[in-house]
């Protein structure tokens, strides 16, 4: 049964083709001062970023620009972005982009008004929220980690070969979000694939918590069969609108929240993928993949009715005659095959990890409680070694 739960999302979402037609109504909403956040410059090239700042133009707004957010955003570029935030004088901070460019806005965005240093505060310390938010407005250009739609952000040591999330309360979700499915197009495949997994496995990774019968869990294996769908498709045309819509919804409603809500929740799968991009600065959604099987195959025998359940639900696995165990492991090799087939990569040595960075990465992975089985460092080990 479900456990006592508030839910409230503060996120506005504007969603379809012709959506950024929503800053309009918006951005009155604001002061003057607005820092645009945005990536490496694909923006530039596919001609959002021209649009994005016509609009603000038009609405009066002064314009500062805090460019070149990477991929695994880094606390040395956080710290970067605090002060231009700070010199701007922002009233809003617009991140045109994908996740880590969402991700990267609201980790300023909670930092302006603060004299911590951001780092250890929010990352190493986990502390809540005590001064003033700058507002977040979101224009997505990738889909994948629902950063559009949640208080999540994550940031990356090198120093101390960490990446950490911190998720924030409601306060810190952006207030609203642009979703045009068409901005996604121009992305390359292997970014496409990469968000596709990462949406996968924010699913996966709140469904394979409890024993109880709640909703959420009929909510998830919905989304999954919805997913994985739109996926074939769109892996074979990347501009059919259906499918990327269809991705672009199910991304948001991934982890905006919503089905995590009584359930315990496991998240080890990105402990241990965040634990290897600390040590290569491999994309996200490719260190989710490369260590899923083993994490699942190791895991399995504490949550086989769950994983038994998934098998017949979302990859139609026919249980007659087999055992329990059987019916799982049956749905594990059918989701590896279509990992494959999509173009997933699955082991972390294509990834540019080695066996040299071993002991470091076992060190790197934060341990959650919430899943089928606690990991000790002798257990993270074990899969992180079936990984490579």
């Amino acid at each position: 049964m479900l456990g006592n739960f508030t839910y409230h999302n503060p996120t506005k979402l504007y969603f379809g083709k012709g959506s950024l037609d929503g800053l309009n109504e918006e951005l009155p909403k604001y002061g003057k001062n607005v820092l645009l956040v945005y990536g490496g410059g694909s923006v530039k090239k596919n001609g959002i970023y021209d649009k994005v700042v016509a609009i603000l133009k038009a609405n009066g707004k002064s314009i500062y620009e805090d460019g070149g957010v990477m991929p695994n955003p880094t606390v040395e570029k956080l710290n970067e972005g605090i002060e231009r935030a700070r010199a701007a004088k922002a009233d809003l901070i617009l991140a045109v982009g994908g996740g880590s460019v969402c991700d990267y806005a609201k980790a300023v965005s909670v930092s302006v008004h603060c004299a911590d240093d951001a780092w250890d505060k929010y990352f190493i310390r986990f502390d809540d929220v005590s001064c003033d938010v700058v507002p977040v407005g979101c224009v997505l250009t990738m889909v994948g980690t629902g950063s559009e739609m949640n208080g999540g952000a994550v940031i990356t040591n090198h120093a101390q070969k960490l990446k950490i999330g911190h998720v924030f309360g409601d306060n810190v979700f952006p207030k609203f979000s642009i979703l045009d499915p068409e901005f996604t197009y121009t992305l390359p495949k292997y970014q496409m694939i990469s968000g596709i997994y990462d949406i996968m496995s924010h699913i996966l990774e709140q469904y394979f918590s409890g024993t109880d019968d709640n909703t959420s869990d009929y909510i998830m294996e919905g989304l999954l069969r919805s997913l994985i769908h739109s996926a074939n498709i769109a892996v074979d045309d990347p501009t059919d609108y259906e499918a990327r819509s269809n991705i672009m919804w199910i991304a948001t409603w991934a982890l905006n929240t919503l089905v995590a809500k009584g359930k315990t929740t496991d998240w080890m799968v990105h402990m241990l993928g965040q634990a290897v991009a600390a040590h290569t600065d491999a994309t996200h959604g490719m260190t989710l993949a490369a260590v899923t099987m083993p994490y699942y195959r190791y895991i399995l025998p504490y949550g086989t009715a769950k994983f038994a359940r998934y098998a017949v639900n979302v990859w139609d696995i026919d249980p007659d005659g087999k055992t329990e165990e059987q019916i799982a492991l049956d749905g594990l090799i059918e989701m590896e095959k279509w990992m494959k087939k999509i173009g997933l990569i699955m082991n972390i040595t294509e990834l540019g990890a080695s066996k040299a960075m071993l002991d470091g990465m076992v060190k790197s992975t934060l341990v959650m409680d919430g899943g089928y089985k606690v990991m000790t460092e002798r257990d993270i080990r074990a899969v992180l070694e079936a990984s490579f």
